[in-house]
C-alpha cells in the first residue's frame, strides 16, 4: 500500500525535508512533537516494553496536519486537549488500532481503514499494538464548520460532531483520495502549506470527509441534513458560554436568559430542541467537567481535598456528590486526584 512510505521521499526519491526529529527514544522528545502536530493528551505504555522507538514524519496542506507515526511499543492514548480545537482522522497502516467509540464499546481498524473522533467535542481512547503505523490527519473544527456552511449550506450541531466511526478501507474512494494526497505531498511538499494547490487538496479532503462521515452518522440514526441536527441560535451558544465561565457561581436560569438578551422559556425551547438536553442539564455538565479538571490539576500532597474542590464548584452534599460523580466518570473523585501519585 502506498500509505506505508508516506511522508519519507519526494517523488524523485529524496528524503522530505522535516523540521524536527524523526526518530526518538524519548517520550517528552515525542510528546513535544505530538502536542504540536495533534494535541496534547496522555499516553502510557502497555506491557514490557516502555522504552519508544517513534518514527515521526508530517506536512502541512493548507491548515491541516498530515502525519506519519508510530510509537515503536504498545500504548494506550487518551484525555485529549479538547481546547486545541482539533479533530483526528486515524489511519491504520500496519498493526492494529482499536478504537474506543462510546465507553465499553471499541471498534478495531484494518489496514486501509480510517476512524475519525472530534476531540474538540468528545472524549476519545485509542490503544495501538506493537507493530501499528498510523497515518493521521488533525483537522481543525473550525475549518470543518467553515466546509461545512460552505458546501451544505449549515453547519452540523454537536450531536453530529461527537459521531465517532470508521470510514474507508481497501477499494474505497477515501483512501483513493488518501494516496492521491500523499502523492501530491511528494510531488510538491513546497506548495502544500500555503498556496493554491494546498487549498484545494484541504477542501478535498474536508468535504469528502464530511460526507463520509454524514453516511455512517445517518447509518447510526443521526440525519446529517436534518434542522434539528444543525447549529443553535446564537443565544443558545452565548448561554453555553456564559454557563461555562460561570459554572462555579451556579447561575439561575432566569440569569443565564437574561445575560444572552432571550426568555427562560425561549432558551428552555432551544436547548431542547437543538441540544435535545434541558440548560440545566449543560449547566450541571459544566460544573462535573470543572470538579475533574481541578482534581487533574490538583498536587494529591498539596493537602487539597476532594470536599474543597467540591465546594468551590458548589456541591455541598458530599456522598450525592460522589455518586453523581462515578456515574459520570466511572471512577470515584478520590480516584481521580489520586491519579498524580501513580
Amino acid at each position: 500500500m502506498l500509505l506505508e512510505h508516506a511522508l519519507l521521499t519526494d517523488v524523485s526519491g529524496k528524503p522530505l525535508r522535516q523540521q524536527h526529529k524523526i526518530f526518538s527514544t524519548e517520550w517528552d522528545e515525542i510528546s513535544d512533537w505530538s502536542d504540536r502536530v495533534y494535541m496534547p493528551y496522555r499516553v502510557a505504555p502497555i506491557g514490557h516494553a516502555i522504552k519508544p522507538r517513534a518514527t515521526m514524519h508530517s506536512s502541512r496542506i493548507g491548515e491541516l496536519t498530515l502525519t506519519r507515526f508510530a510509537y515503536g511499543v504498545a500504548v494506550s492514548v487518551d484525555e485529549f486537549s479538547p481546547e486545541a480545537g482539533n479533530a483526528l482522522l486515524l489511519t491504520t497502516v500496519r498493526g492494529n488500532a482499536r478504537h474506543w467509540a462510546q465507553r465499553s464499546v471499541t471498534e478495531d481498524t484494518a489496514v486501509g481503514q480510517s476512524f475519525i473522533a472530534n476531540c474538540s467535542r468528545v472524549d476519545y481512547r485509542i490503544d495501538l499494538d506493537p507493530d501499528h503505523l498510523q497515518l493521521n490527519l488533525t483537522i481543525p473544527h473550525a475549518v470543518l464548520e467553515r466546509m461545512a456552511q460552505q458546501w451544505f449550506g449549515f453547519v452540523p450541531d454537536d450531536r453530529f460532531w461527537r459521531h465517532k466511526c470508521i470510514i474507508g478501507g481497501i477499494g474505497s474512494s477515501w483512501l483513493s483520495l488518501l494516496e492521491y494526497t500523499v502523492r501530491c505531498v511528494a510531488e510538491a511538499s513546497e506548495h502544500m502549506a500555503e498556496g493554491r494547490m494546498g487549498a484545494h487538496l484541504e477542501q478535498s479532503l474536508c468535504v469528502h470527509l464530511l460526507r463520509e462521515w454524514a453516511g455512517r452518522a445517518e447509518q447510526a440514526g443521526l440525519d446529517f441534513n436534518s434542522p434539528m441536527n444543525r447549529i443553535a441560535p446564537r443565544y443558545v451558544r452565548a448561554a453555553e458560554e456564559f454557563m461555562s465561565a460561570n459554572a462555579a457561581n451556579l447561575p439561575t436560569m432566569t440569569e443565564v436568559a437574561s445575560a444572552v438578551g432571550t426568555s427562560v422559556r425561549a432558551l428552555s425551547g432551544a436547548f431542547s430542541r437543538f441540544r435535545g438536553m434541558t440548560p440545566g442539564a449543560f449547566l450541571r455538565e459544566q460544573r462535573l467537567q470543572g470538579v475533574r479538571r481541578d482534581l487533574l490539576a490538583t498536587d494529591p500532597e498539596s493537602g487539597t481535598t476532594v470536599s474543597t474542590i467540591a465546594f468551590r464548584w458548589g456541591y455541598l452534599n458530599l456522598g450525592e456528590f460522589a455518586g453523581i460523580y462515578r456515574k459520570r466518570f466511572s471512577e470515584l473523585p478520590s480516584q481521580t486526584l489520586q491519579r498524580r501519585l501513580r
